[in-house]
This record gives structure tokens, C-alpha cells and sequence, in this order.
């Protein structure tokens, strides 16, 4: 494995904050009436409804019903679900250290117990792209990879040794083969494929923080931001009117999906 201490490169946003269009950029293109505890959505835009009474329907782009799993609460809530590859469906279980892995339709394929891998504690998990499990051992201050039965195929170095101080990650997102770790105080660690550092993204104190295409977007207060990867820009403007109160908001590089009490509205957007 390559040196994380080779490969350090801190990325600093110091291009200004611009503001962007108002309401205008966000056309509606449905509402569901839904009283959902989370959502999700994978990459051929199919969305995962995880509803109040503990049922996970996974629904099509045109609003029709593809799978149900009714087993949710097996281990307890769900405190974060992976859709980024459609044939893969992670369902993390913090309190039980435990990751449940579903087929396409969201039958059982799989259960991984991190706590006989003696990983112990962990907040975030997510999809490697070649389908093993990227995670952050907050005991050992690791970022590691292990695969479908918990077998440690990589690990970098204690990041206390590195960096001084370890991360609390709020999230875990791997795109075009980058690690993107982000810490609501520090920023976002980026990595390679290979678990080096490639560089750090001053972006702190941003609440739904979701890497989409060249962007990150995520929310602050009462502002939308968006990060521009390609052009190191930082792009606000206030949250829309539509858009609120909202309970979570869901980023991809063409919709945003905007979670509320009782009902889910999906939004396109324009640069």
C-alpha cells in the first residue's frame, strides 16, 4: 500500500463564496405522500422509501413498486443504507455492528457482523466499487476496507500518527474510485483507491453532505451550498422557500429529493 505520507496534498477553498439563482433553479417534478424515517436513491435513479412502519419498497424512477423487504427492524433501526450499486443494497446497523446485504429485489444475500472481525465501533460505512465495504474503525482511528465476511483487505496507518488528531466521520461516499471521509469539523478526507490521502476539502460545518457528479453539495443554516470540485468554487444561496422545513435532503447530480414529514418531493435543478 502506497504511503498516506507520500500522497498528502491539502486542497484549501479559498476561491469566494458566489451566490447562486434563487428558486427559480428547482423545477418540481413529483411529490409522494409518504411518512418516511429515511430515503435513498441509486444511481439509475430508483428510490428506497424507508417508511415509519419499518418497511424498505424500493420504487421506480416512474413511481412503480420494483421490491419490498419487511425484515428492517431485525437488528434494531437502520442508521445508514447504501444504494450506490442497485445489485448491492447495504443496510448498516450501528448498534449491532452489523451490515446486512441485499440482492436487487432486497432479499438477503448476505449478513457481515464487524464484531467478529473485532471492529467494534463504527459510525460510517459504505460500497467500495468493487463491492467490498469501506469503514472507519474510530478504536483503532483506521479507514479500512473489508470484504463480504469481514476479512481486512486494507488499512492505513492510525490517523493520530498522521494528522495529530482523528476524525469523527459524519460520512463515508466512494465516486470514481475516491474515498471521500468527512468530518463536520475537519473536513473531508479524499483518498485513493489504494487508502492514500490525496488531499483535504476545507468544507466544514455542512449538514446533508452528499458527493454528486462534480459536485458536493450540503446545507448550513438556512443556505443551500454547492461545491464545485471541477472548478474549486463554493456556490450558496438560501435554502428555497419549497424546500422547507425539511427533515433530509438528498443530492444527485440531477434531482434533489427533499424529505418532510409527511411527504417527499422531488426537484430537478439547472446550472
Amino acid at each position: 500500500m502506497k504511503s498516506l505520507l507520500s500522497t498528502i496534498v491539502f486542497l484549501t477553498l479559498l476561491a469566494p463564496v458566489l451566490h447562486a439563482q434563487g428558486d427559480s433553479s428547482f423545477s418540481r417534478i413529483r411529490t409522494l405522500n409518504e411518512s418516511l424515517q429515511d430515503i435513498a436513491v441509486d444511481n439509475l435513479d430508483n428510490l428506497y422509501l424507508l417508511r415509519a412502519s419499518g418497511q424498505l419498497k424500493k420504487v421506480s424512477p416512474q413511481g412503480d413498486s420494483l421490491a419490498v423487504f419487511n425484515d428492517v427492524r431485525r437488528y434494531g433501526p437502520v442508521t445508514q443504507i447504501d444504494v450506490s450499486n442497485p445489485l448491492r443494497v447495504l443496510l448498516y446497523y450501528q448498534n449491532f455492528s452489523t451490515v446486512l446485504i441485499l440482492d436487487r429485489f432486497l432479499n438477503v444475500r448476505s449478513t457481515l457482523d464487524l464484531r467478529r472481525s473485532n471492529i467494534l465501533q463504527v459510525r460510517a460505512i459504505c460500497l467500495a466499487y468493487d463491492n467490498n465495504i469501506w469503514l472507519y474503525d474510530e478504536i483503532e482511528n483506521k479507514l479500512k476496507k473489508v470484504d463480504e465476511n469481514g476479512k481486512v483487505l486494507m488499512e492505513t496507518p492510525d490517523f493520530r500518527l498522521l494528522f495529530g488528531e482523528a476524525p469523527v466521520p459524519e460520512s463515508i461516499t466512494e465516486q470514481d474510485q475516491l474515498v471521500y471521509l468527512y468530518d463536520k469539523k475537519l473536513g473531508i478526507y479524499v483518498f485513493d483507491y489504494y487508502g492514500a490521502l490525496k488531499n483535504k476539502i476545507l468544507i466544514q460545518g455542512w449538514d446533508n453532505l452528499r458527493v454528486a457528479g462534480n459536485s458536493i453539495w450540503g446545507t448550513k443554516g438556512d443556505s443551500l451550498y454547492r461545491y464545485r470540485k471541477d472548478l474549486f468554487r463554493v456556490y450558496d444561496q438560501p435554502l428555497p422557500k419549497q424546500f422547507t422545513p425539511f427533515q433530509k435532503l438528498l443530492f444527485t447530480p440531477s434531482r434533489i429529493y427533499v424529505m418532510k414529514k409527511e411527504e417527499l418531493g422531488i426537484f430537478g435543478y439547472r446550472d
